[in-house]
């Protein structure tokens, strides 16, 4: 089990987000259990894993954001919720943290509900805004929909209706960032599923590609060196067009039946 520069990358997160992974699978190899992978939805590891698996390293690899088609999703400040359950179930997670984290969850949840119940009047809403130098509102309404404007922030909100139960400034910034995002999560939400139907669409082990004339010659020896274990993954190889991905699924299909 290898981890950092003899995979190609370079950099100490790198290096320590392969060697937790390592760690992990490497005392699953010895204890039993189905192996641990991080998707690219769940976790720059997931990102950085799947670029050395299927497009190769010609240069010095770095974990940088841009390379995440799901920036939106990967925030800093929403790590625990993406991982925390995942750490818990390969028991990573003490029961120390887990309480505190569901603690954390049911303080968000609280209050996003207070903000969805919670209309604010016309008049408050102008004088808030006032006070603090912004245009006023033309009217008041339900405060989670207010803070979708890009002028209006929580603690504008809050200092009407008053701060959400241990509610911090690092939660409520984490709370505004969803709901004024909410649209933009949503979409990427959507772009995950569709493509969860090509990762749930697995080529064999013993695939030919040699037999496929409809690939380009590029596509068929990259899909023979690499063989990838999934439809998603192939397409993500560069040198695999839509096309070759198409070709490859009705192959499948053919196959199958």
């Amino acid at each position: 089990f290898f981890a950092g520069q003899v995979n190609g990358t370079t950099g100490y997160e790198e290096a320590g987000g392969q060697g937790a992974i390592a760690g992990i699978n490497a005392h699953i190899n010895c204890h039993g259990g189905e192996e641990f992978t991080l998707a690219r939805d769940e976790a720059y590891i997931g990102v950085l894993i799947d670029d050395l698996v299927t497009k190769g390293v010609d240069e010095p690899y770095r974990m940088f954001t841009s390379r995440a088609e799901y920036r939106i999703l990967l925030r800093q400040d929403n790590a625990d919720t993406r991982l925390t359950p995942i750490g818990r179930e390969y028991g990573l997670v003490q029961d120390d943290r887990w309480t505190k984290y569901q603690h954390t969850q049911n303080i968000l949840e609280a209050e996003r509900r207070r903000l969805h119940e919670t209309h604010l009047r016309t008049a408050e809403l102008r004088a808030a805004m006032e006070e603090a130098g912004l245009a006023p509102a033309a009217e008041g309404g339900i405060a989670e929909e207010l803070l979708r404007r890009p002028e209006i922030s929580y603690p504008l909100v809050a200092g009407i209706i008053g701060w959400g139960e241990e509610i911090t400034p690092m939660l409520a910034e984490r709370l505004e960032t969803e709901i004024k995002y909410a649209g933009y999560i949503a979409r990427q939400d959507r772009m995950i599923r569709d493509v969860a139907r090509h990762e749930k669409t697995l080529i064999p082990d013993d695939f030919e590609y040699a037999d496929l004339a409809g690939l380009t010659l590029e596509a068929r020896e990259k899909l023979a060196r690499i063989r990838p274990k999934n439809l998603g993954q192939a397409g993500r190889i560069p040198g695999v067009s839509p096309s070759d991905v198409a070709q490859l699924s009705i192959a499948l299909a053919a196959r199958g039946k």
